[in-house]
């Protein structure tokens, strides 16, 4: 009898090393028992689109086209959530694997990234559209704005791939706990307990098999707000901000996040790289040209001023928001670092210094092409 061996990759939405470093992991212990645990990075901006997109590809924005989630189309005029698939330039490993007759499993706690990342996958389970099927063995999905949603996501990924038996897994989650709970928290702690057991049940359903883990990106405490548009206008340069973590899970971050897009006159670049560069939390404002450089970034899908924060800080509307009491966010490069995790890898000798390099190891095992 063949030995069922898939790939699983796991994507632990705002999986900050701190959670790990802080509290007890036993099953996930016993992957690193039998495989590697480092620090990586994710892509920046570090907000959840953009990296899953980049595991899923394995390539940076620049290639993938994803720079954000959410977008202003200035040629348009027009607004969007980067939640369809075709705004992916580059072949995802579903795509890849369907070319090749491979059978393939999406599983994801957020529908949003059902439909960005669902194009030719061979099956699809969502928490927020389940399956009858799965709802009759586990019961209903527990609400996307809870600790135990993921918990249901990966029992459910657990009991797909046993039913369709794919080659390669991908499993996605959702951060609302990491939002709002820090890993000394009680909520905090019993979150990644629940994936910690969950994960432990496909470990020990499929101990043949090859599982990677990491996050999209980190997550820090945020006290300060400052509004880089109402600046800019202040200091009488006409600009549109946007908010490039705004999605619809507003319950999560406010859509108040570490990174901007700034649309203004290409004449007023360099004025507004100076005003903003002189500006407390900010850490840094550049222009698209070297964003794209920096970040490997694609050029027409970002302002022409980009702007990151500092770790206490993150940018909005201040006449639509105020800054929450215990607001976690991300997108900075402060929330960059993430934990990289693999067990029972067949070739010891690859390299993770990324998150993104897990999508170009299943490429590799699976002996997909990138075209």
């Amino acid at each position: 009898m063949k030995v069922y061996s898939p790939i699983i990759v796991i994507c632990i939405d705002g999986f900050d090393p701190e959670y790990y470093d802080a509290i007890e992991t036993p099953n996930i212990d016993r992957l690193i028992s039998n495989g590697f645990y480092t620090i990586g990075k994710s892509m920046w901006p570090s907000v959840t689109n953009v990296n899953n997109v980049s595991i899923l590809t394995g390539e940076y924005p620049i290639t993938h086209g994803i720079c954000s989630n959410y977008r202003y189309i200035q040629e348009t005029d027009e607004e969007v959530y980067m939640e369809s698939a075709e705004y992916i330039l580059a072949p995802t490993i579903f795509s890849m694997c369907k070319t090749k007759g491979i059978e393939t499993l999406l599983a994801t706690s957020k529908a949003k990234l059902q439909t960005l990342l669902g194009t030719d996958v061979t099956n699809v389970i969502c928490s927020e559209t389940p399956h009858q099927w799965l709802v009759d063995i586990i019961g209903e999905p527990p609400p996307i704005y809870s600790l135990e949603v993921n918990g249901w996501t990966i029992k459910g990924a657990e009991l797909a791939i046993e039913e369709y038996r794919p080659e390669f897994a991908y499993i996605t989650t959702t951060d609302y706990a990491h939002h709002k709970f820090s890993p000394e928290q009680s909520e905090g702690i019993r979150h990644i307990n629940i994936i910690d057991s969950a994960v432990g049940s496909i470990l020990d359903k499929f101990p043949d098999a090859t599982i990677m883990m990491s996050g999209d990106h980190g997550m820090s405490r945020k006290t300060n707000l400052i509004d880089l548009g109402k600046i800019l206008t202040e200091n009488g340069i006409d600009n549109f901000a946007v908010p490039i973590i705004k999605d619809k899970y507003v319950v999560h971050h406010a859509n108040l996040g570490g990174a901007y897009f700034i649309y203004l006159d290409e004449s007023l670049v360099s004025k507004s790289i100076e005003l903003l560069n002189k500006t407390p939390g900010v850490d840094l404002a550049m222009s698209a040209e070297d964003a794209v450089s920096r970040y490997n970034l694609r050029l027409e899908r970002i302002g022409q001023v980009i702007v990151t924060a500092d770790k206490d800080t993150v940018f909005g509307d201040t006449d639509l928001v105020e800054i929450p009491d215990d607001l976690r966010s991300h997108g900075s490069e402060h929330e960059q670092l993430v934990p990289i995790i693999g067990y029972n890898m067949k070739d010891k000798s690859y390299t993770f210094t990324e998150n993104r390099h897990m999508g170009t190891y299943v490429i590799d095992q699976l002996g997909l092409v990138s075209t």
